[in-house]
Parts: C-alpha cells; structure tokens; sequence
C-alpha cells in the first residue's frame, strides 16, 4: 500500500507554547483518517504545517515518495480548513466554477460534484440563500474539483445540526468508497468511531496512540459486577490472571480483562467459591472509554 503523507518528528512552537511535539505518524492510501483530541491538542496546527500555510519549527514531513516539492504535491490535495468563503451572490454553480478557474482545472466535474454532496437541485440558488450545512457541503465539492487523492478536512461538522452532521458523515463515507483518502482532524470521538478507520490521538501536542480505530476499540470488554459478597469478590477478581484494571463505584464492581473470557465463565468461577452474584454484565469497551483510559495515564 503506497504511503500519501509522512510526519516525521514534527515539532512547532508558538513562542513558550509547543503547539504540537515531536509527532510521528503517516497515511496510507485509500483509509479513513481520523486526528482526535481536544481544543488546543495541535490538530489544526498539523494541518497547517503540512498545507504550507503554518512553518514547522523542527521535523519533516513528504508528500507521497518525496520526490515531488509540496507545491506540486498539494495540486493532488483537497483541503477545507477554515470556514467556507464563497460569493454570496453568485450561485453554487457560478462559484464553484469560479474556483475551477483559480485552481485552472477545467469545470466539467461541477454538476458532477455538486451531485455527490448532494446539491444539484440547488445549483441555481444563491449561496447567501444555503443553511450552514449546505454551504459546508458546498466546500467539499469546492474541495474534490481537482479530484484529490486525498482530502483534508478540519472539524467538517462543527456547528452543525444533528441532520447536518449526518449529511456529512454520509459524504464522507461516499468519497472514501470511491478511493480517496481522507484526513479529518475532530474533536469528537463519536465523528471517530462512525467515520474513520485509523486514529491519531493528541493531547497537548503529543500522540498518545496511532493505528486502527477497530484494534484499538478490540479490547476483551469489562463486567459490571455487585454482590453481598463484594470485598471477597474483588479478592477473587485481583488475583486472577484473566483480569487487569478493578474500580469499585457505588457497589458496582468493573472488573477489566486483559484475556477472553464469557459471562458464563466467570459466573462458575464465582459460584465455585462461594459467591453469588446479584448483577453480572458484560460490555465493550468504547473509543470514548480507551481515550479517556490514554489521557488518564497520562496524567498519572
């Protein structure tokens, strides 16, 4: 699979504040990437720094084989990274065909784009007349005129409502069917877990993690636990091999496993020592609850 972009060791300081420290990572054609961390983590800052609009303080970074300058590169990329700015008199047609022209790529894939994000029975209207949804739509086909091979996205549904966020989402996931990979940076870990198919995590600049969204949600899960007996049973649960992290809250016992085990099993281990459970579930772990285990042990 041929590597699209490479981070390496990419440093950027704003005065005192380092923005974004020593990050390595890289995207390999035709995935789903997904930047996840909080305001401030260095999402944007990383975007910047590779669509030359930000300097890098230290690093490198290469566009597909390196053979090319990023110049030439960014011709075979498509980036929203700040709002959308088109003129609001002029239709969705009128404008991205204006953009096509400053792009100098020829306008025969405009109807064809406007369809994608699904526009086309607007083409004629004004853009000042399109809602916050439409108008974000509108700077994804914008985007995709040059036919990216890959497509770079920041926050693509911040603001919007529910129904907008939806839109996007299935726009997303139509282009990647086609083969382009995209990159979104995002606050949202749900965006993460729905949209993409590899995660960078950030927090204050730093990688806590990088590799695929499904390995890293594909933990043995966790039960929730009570009974009468519940000193005896976390004796019990800490000194099995099958099981790493307890917490105890309210009465309710999670018990994290570091190997397979089933509900079931568990129940007869129990009940062999003469405990009897009163609650007994079992759960997977979700991204939300392996990002915040990340950020936890990092600050321990």
């Amino acid at each position: 699979m041929s590597t699209i972009l490479t981070i390496d060791h990419l440093t950027k300081k704003f005065g005192h504040l380092t923005a974004v420290k020593d990050l390595s990572f890289s995207i390999e054609k035709g995935n789903v990437y997904g930047i996840l961390g909080p305001n401030g983590s260095g999402k944007s800052t990383t975007l910047g720094i590779v669509l030359n609009v930000v300097n890098k303080t230290s690093g490198n970074f290469q566009w597909f084989d390196g053979s090319v300058s990023t110049h030439e590169a960014l011709k075979r990329v498509g980036a929203i990274i700040e709002r959308p700015n088109f003129y609001p008199y002029m239709t969705a047609e009128q404008n991205l065909k204006l953009v096509c022209k400053i792009k100098e790529v020829p306008d025969t894939k405009v109807l064809e784009k406007l369809e994608l994000v699904g526009l086309l029975d607007r083409k004629d209207d004004k853009f000042r007349t399109y809602s916050l949804g439409m108008k974000q739509r509108l700077a994804i086909a914008s985007a995709l005129l040059n036919d990216p091979e890959i497509l770079i996205l920041d926050e693509p549904t911040n603001g919007l409502d529910p129904q907008g966020i939806h839109q996007i989402r299935e726009i997303i996931k139509e282009i990647a069917s086609n083969g382009t990979t995209i990159l979104l940076a995002s606050h949202l870990l749900d965006e993460v877990e729905k949209v993409c198919t590899h995660v960078v995590i950030l927090r204050k600049g730093e990688k806590l993690y990088s590799g695929r969204v499904d390995e890293m949600i594909a933990s043995h899960g966790y039960f929730q636990l009570k009974s009468k007996e519940q000193e005896k049973l976390i004796d019990l649960l800490e000194e099995h091999e099958s099981f790493g992290r307890i917490n105890r809250d309210n009465g309710l016992i999670t018990a994290f496993l570091n190997t397979p085990m089933e509900a079931d099993e568990l129940n007869a281990l129990v009940f062999e020592k003469g405990i009897v459970l009163s609650h007994l579930v079992k759960r997977k772990e979700s991204l939300e609850e392996q990002f915040l285990t990340l950020t936890n042990n990092l600050s321990n």
